[in-house]
């Protein structure tokens, strides 16, 4: 299963971000049925990211989402947002 995760951020916090993720994201990649992400930049807007990453399945996303990792991570961005994160779960077909 493929998660596409959109966040967008205070372009001022931008910076911040990328800290966190490039701290995080062996943690992330290492959690049990996760087994790749990755992070996207949007070229045209400052600020607006997006989270690649493949599941084994529901399951494993979910157990990830109410995860100590999870948490500590979404408490430490929270207060950056600019816009409401948006989340597709999505399957490759071809």
């Amino acid at each position: 299963m493929i998660r596409i995760v959109k966040l967008t951020f205070d372009p001022a916090r931008a910076a911040d971000f990328e800290a966190v993720f490039t701290e995080k994201q062996d943690a992330i990649r290492h959690f049990p049925g996760c087994s790749h992400v990755e992070l996207w930049k949007d070229r045209s807007h400052a600020g607006v990211y997006f989270t690649y990453s493949i599941w084994d399945g529901p399951d494993s996303l979910d157990a990830y989402r109410h995860s100590p990792l999870f948490k500590d991570v979404w408490a430490g961005i929270r207060g950056w947002f600019a816009g409401r994160p948006e989340a597709w779960s999505v399957e490759q077909r071809f």
